[in-house]
């Protein structure tokens, strides 16, 4: 009889414990899961993609075409001081569709980190919203402060027609602003970051608009951490699909399911 009370109880009765290679196979599906949830697509991140897609059209351009015609385009496109004064909406808005420079790929990785995180959190239409707001504030910052050096003699006339295009505030605005969602840890670490990358461009270019402009454009990003945070508190949350409700639902027996499956 007692051998036949063990072997009972060895079948019938339910496990003494967790199902551990579920719950191992669970942790890897969900660091997965988690990854490519943070993957930008055409569906999470209409704004990133199409813009990735515009500027690397023009980088492409700025490297096949002739250099002559790049250049007076770029030229007008340049955001200047000159052309902020003769053509203000023209400069600012083409300004910000051209790279500094011939290297597309380090602008995607700058993206992808900025912006995408930041138009998955509040939205295609508001990150473009401080995209814009970033790139026309430290823009019209810097060249003030170039414009006004002129005038004052502190500077050559000619730093007026300095070339000035490239996305780097739009990118500085979107890390200073995706920083006041990160928990305070995350923040810190941004937030370092962009200070230690500012500093070193400032150290090693020693160029007015660079010292003006980038930390203008993170000081942006961050001044609209209370709207930004105020317009995620309002969003709605996505519902759960009656798979993901019945994978969470307990079990007869008052357990939680480990593995639906």
């Amino acid at each position: 009889m007692a051998g036949v009370r063990r072997g009972a109880g060895h079948v019938g009765a339910p496990s003494a414990g967790p199902p551990y290679g579920m719950l191992r196979h669970g942790l890897r599906t969900g660091v997965v899961e988690w990854l490519l949830a943070r993957v930008p697509t055409p569906r999470r991140n209409p704004f990133t993609l199409g813009y990735l897609a515009v500027v690397g059209a023009t980088t492409t351009f700025a490297k096949l075409a002739d250099p002559e015609l790049v250049q007076r385009l770029q030229e007008a496109s340049s955001s200047d001081g000159h052309n902020l004064l003769q053509h203000p909406l023209r400069a600012l808005l083409l300004s910000g569709f051209w790279v500094a420079g011939e290297v597309w790929m380090p602008y995607l990785w700058g993206f992808a980190v900025t912006l995408a995180p930041l138009e998955r959190r509040i939205g295609s239409a508001r990150a473009a919203a401080v995209f814009a707001i970033g790139h026309v504030t430290a823009t019209l910052l810097s060249q003030g402060v170039v414009i006004v050096a002129v005038e004052t003699g502190r500077l050559e006339t000619r730093a007026l027609d300095y070339l000035d295009i490239g996305v780097s505030y739009g990118v500085l605005a979107c890390l200073g602003a995706v920083a006041g969602l990160l928990p305070r840890r995350g923040r810190l670490v941004a937030l370092g970051g962009a200070g230690l990358l500012i500093a070193e461009q400032i150290l090693t270019d020693r160029d007015v608009v660079t010292a003006v402009g980038h930390p203008a454009a993170v000081l942006t990003g961050v001044a609209l951490w209370r709207w930004l945070r105020r317009t995620q508190a309002r969003r709605p949350r996505p519902r759960r699909t009656g798979v993901e409700a019945a994978g969470s639902a307990p079990a007869p027996g008052g357990a939680p399911v480990l593995d639906a499956r």
